[in-house]
């Protein structure tokens, strides 16, 4: 079947059976006719057709570095949530946290006709990225970097972790972080940032051996709080640069006899369910991923359909949540 069988069936020129797949005006008589037609022969347009004639897709490519993770899912959630209701598909391309992945997938969507605009969740800048970023011939809208010269919805990674630095501060005068790669300036540069405003804020002077950094695993919590513990077993409290981490260190004290947190208070970021059904529960930051995935494809929209009013920045607000492994 095509376009002009269904026009010879229903008893109507090929414009009008084009003007009612491209939602154009017809005739309601002329709609229930057509719509029969297409009910009964099960016919339906070839998507590749309608894009060598529009130019577009009606597909938005997202990167995100990792499948299994809850702040992605939240993220992706938003994303999708907003560009489905705007009659986008999302192509999602997990990168598996390999950065050369992020490069080829960016080197994808420069191709004619892949989508119509793309939004990457981003980890690590290399020169790499910044040619392909560059080379993009559609609208692309970072995530969770602060990009000064491309449109992007961050976090405020510093106030965060300076944030809930400071509520342990009340009752600990010995603290330590568990960080992450600094590449990752809003994970890894700005969290640290944050626990040492917080420390300075407090007259607290952090010794080095007092910072380490890790991955984002749960083993990586665990081993960076028996190094920190082997430096100094007098430590009251550890802030993690993730809740992962965090449910690491918890299990490293436990192994040690050491309780929370009566004798070391932990925090992490990110109030995914872990949080929640570790022992104890984690004090943590929550970030309103979900909020961002939406105002991140909000953006994208707007600079799709080339609106001159279109935001380019937006930094997210975030939330103390308060549980039993602080005092």
């Amino acid at each position: 079947m095509d376009i002009n069988q269904i026009a010879q069936m229903a008893g109507v020129s090929r414009a009008t059976v084009s003007r009612y797949f491209n939602n154009g005006y017809v005739s309601q008589e002329k709609r229930e006719i057509i719509a029969k037609v297409i009910e009964k022969t099960g016919y339906a347009p070839s998507q590749q057709a309608k894009t060598l004639r529009t130019g577009k897709t009606n597909v938005v490519g997202v990167i995100i570095p990792k499948i299994n993770s809850t702040s992605i899912s939240r993220i992706v959630a938003g994303i999708s949530q907003v560009v489905n209701d705007a009659g986008y598909q999302v192509l999602l391309a997990n990168t598996a946290n390999d950065a050369a992945r992020e490069v080829e997938f960016l080197k994808l969507f420069q191709q004619s006709n892949q989508v119509d605009g793309a939004i990457l969740v981003a980890t690590m800048f290399s020169p790499e990225h910044h040619r392909a970023m560059d080379a993009l011939r559609v609208p692309l809208v970072i995530v969770d970097q602060i990009t000064p010269d491309r449109p992007c919805v961050y976090q405020d990674d510093l106030g965060a972790v300076r944030t809930i630095t400071g509520h342990i501060l009340k009752t600990s005068s010995n603290p330590a972080y568990i960080g992450v790669d600094e590449d990752d300036v809003s994970a890894g540069q700005m969290r640290r940032e944050g626990f040492l405003a917080a420390c300075e804020q407090a007259g607290i002077q952090v010794p080095l051996d007092h910072i380490t950094v890790g991955d984002f695993s749960i083993e990586a919590g665990y081993d960076c709080t028996e190094q920190l513990l082997d430096a100094d077993p007098t430590i009251d409290a550890i802030v993690c640069a993730t809740d992962t981490i965090a449910c690491g260190a918890l299990t490293c004290l436990r192994d040690r006899g050491l309780s929370v947190p009566g004798d070391v208070q932990v925090t992490g970021i990110g109030d995914g369910d872990l949080s929640q059904i570790v022992d104890p529960p984690l004090t943590t930051i929550h970030h309103h991923y979900k909020s961002t995935g939406i105002e991140a494809a909000k953006m994208l929209l707007g600079f799709m359909s080339k609106d001159a009013g279109a935001v380019r920045e937006v930094k997210m607000g975030f939330d103390l949540v308060e549980r039993k492994s602080t005092r």
